[in-house]
């Protein structure tokens, strides 16, 4: 939030945007996803070779460097896929959607934290020559508007969380932790993975370093003004 509404993110997004002739107005905001569900252990990135997992985007990409054999299914075929054992593993969602998709029963441990996918953020999209003739009372009653969905969705989402894995443990769910030593191996990767994507991509890259450049400078406030993370 912080980088899109004062930092680089809304005005990068506009341009990016405006070259398929659309206006993006950032309208909702999720916390992290699990890391996923998993019918063996992780304890290492061994482990990880040889697993046919669903894995979306960029996160896939990684899990496909690391020797994963990485599917993309919608999400109404994943519980078919880990009941069946033509997958061994899938990310989806948070655990309040995991609940209702039944995961529990098709997979025995459900990983965190959500490595490859720290956030969820949704946009409204406008056609642009549709939102450049509506009043500047109207742009701003739907930035607005846009602005508390992205607050309320936050919120929502962060506070239901705890009462979902709690049912998920009940009903047969081992909860797990990656090991620190592979979330570290993880990012490495991520970092080729990310770095290669800039390579390819102008407006990948000037997203990228825009996004390195405000958690550079966020990084200081955040060692100095909050408790370590394990206080």
């Amino acid at each position: 939030m912080a980088w899109w509404y004062d930092g680089e993110g809304q005005k990068l997004a506009e341009d990016v945007y405006e070259k398929n002739n659309v206006h993006p107005v950032l309208c909702g905001l999720t916390g992290p996803e699990t890391g996923g569900w998993f019918n063996k252990e992780i304890n290492s990135l061994e482990d990880i070779k040889g697993l046919k997992i669903r894995y979306a985007g960029i996160g896939g990409r990684i899990l496909q460097e690391l020797g994963a054999s990485v599917t993309v299914l919608p999400g109404g075929e994943i519980f078919q896929a880990l009941e069946k054992g033509a997958i061994d593993a899938s990310e989806f969602s948070l655990p309040t959607v995991d609940k209702q998709l039944g995961f529990n029963r098709v997979a025995k441990y459900n990983y965190f934290p959500g490595w490859h996918q720290p956030f969820a953020a949704f946009h409204l999209i406008v056609n642009k020559e549709k939102w450049d003739e509506i009043s500047d009372a109207d742009k701003k009653l739907i930035d607005l508007t846009c602005q508390a969905a992205v607050a309320r969705n936050l919120s929502r989402s962060e506070a239901f969380q705890g009462q979902a894995i709690k049912y998920l443990e009940e009903n047969g769910a081992e909860t797990r932790k990656l090991p620190e030593p592979v979330l570290r191996e993880l990012e490495k990767v991520t970092q080729t993975v990310l770095q290669s994507e800039a390579d390819k991509d102008a407006d990948f890259s000037k997203v990228w370093e825009s996004q390195k450049a405000f958690q550079d400078q966020y990084q200081v406030w955040q060692d100095l003004g909050y408790l370590p993370r394990d206080f």
